[in-house]
């Protein structure tokens, strides 16, 4: 396995500043945020594509210094019932993919998508509840009308372009939030979708990470690290759905944390052997989004921590058996 780094945290620092600096503390690879909700300054996607001399200069800028691109990410709403915030996400995730094919990259990182409850929305509807029946047929309208058709043909246009993994990142609000809806439209749309597995969202779900990565197995291809703390004195009272701000730490329910401050090192020993076991050991890329703490100080700490955690070594002989 390797460590490595979602770098839009560095939007202060240019690209091969950000590079050098992610280099000297010990990470190993470089996660490329590049359109829609995750577009960062270091990638200009029009720019690179338009001139592939550009391109490979970027390549290069992280191979010299013996790094690699874990992934391009470009999470958005393809799906979003407003059609020109959905024509938006979904020209930037093509560029995306247009972009992975020229770096040679097999894994983009994005969303789902979450459609209307309806043909006349004009907002997103995560359905969290079967009944009254107005929910289940939604549901099964969103599935039947708008996700399926429309990953069925976006892996396609993944694959014509090289790109073997679209890893959807499971997050609340969207219709891939858990294992059961990954594999469902992994099942429906093929097996070029995959999870970003991410173990932050599904903490305050109820879920227990280390038991979603042996359910999804070989359909991980790729994996943040992030942490987050479930507040018992809030939940006991008012459950794990929140709509307060992120910034109001004291009374919201859960909150996104620095690896190590919301699950101790054992909780991060079991997710990485459990990874392992599942056939994963690819790049474990450190997010911070962590309100208590600076980027700056959430990083290091998140670095430290994983440094004593990563299997970076592969498995030896069982030569006691």
């Amino acid at each position: 396995m390797k460590l490595g780094v979602l770098i839009s945290l560095f939007s202060d620092k240019s690209f091969e500043e950000t590079l050098d600096y992610v280099k000297e503390v010990g990470c190993e690879a470089v996660e490329i945020g590049v359109a829609n909700y995750a577009k960062s300054p270091h990638c200009d996607l029009d720019e690179l594509l338009a001139s592939p001399a550009k391109a490979r200069k970027l390549k290069e800028a992280v191979i010299r210094r013996g790094l690699i691109i874990s992934a391009l990410s470009c999470h958005g709403n393809p799906l979003h019932p407003d059609k020109d915030i959905a024509e938006a996400h979904v020209a930037g995730q093509h560029k995306t993919i247009r972009l992975a094919e020229a770096l040679g990259l097999k894994t983009i990182n994005t969303f789902s998508g979450c459609p209307g409850g309806g043909p006349k929305d004009l907002t997103p509807n995560w359905v969290t509840c079967p009944w009254p029946d107005d929910f289940s047929k939604t549901v099964a309208w969103q599935w039947e009308e708008k996700v399926v058709p429309f990953w069925t043909k976006e892996v396609k246009f993944a694959a014509d372009h090289g790109v073997t993994q679209v890893a959807l990142e499971m997050h609340p609000g969207f219709v891939v939030y858990n294992p059961e809806t990954l594999l469902k439209l992994r099942k429906e749309a093929g097996e070029i979708i995959g999870a970003n597995f991410d173990p932050s969202h599904l903490f305050w779900q109820g879920i227990d990470p280390v038991q979603a990565v042996r359910k999804l197995g070989k359909a991980i291809y790729h994996t943040h690290a992030k942490d987050c703390r479930v507040d018992l004195a809030n939940t006991s009272v008012n459950g794990v759905l929140d709509t307060k701000h992120y910034s109001d730490e004291a009374n919201r329910s859960w909150i996104f944390r620095t690896v190590g401050y919301g699950h101790a090192q054992d909780f991060w020993k079991d997710l990485v052997s459990a990874l392992r076991m599942a056939g994963y050991d690819g790049v474990l890329s450190i997010e911070h989004e962590d309100s208590l703490l600076s980027g700056r100080e959430g990083f290091l700490k998140a670095v430290a921590f994983l440094k004593d955690v990563i299997l970076s070594e592969p498995p030896g002989a069982v030569w006691w058996a």
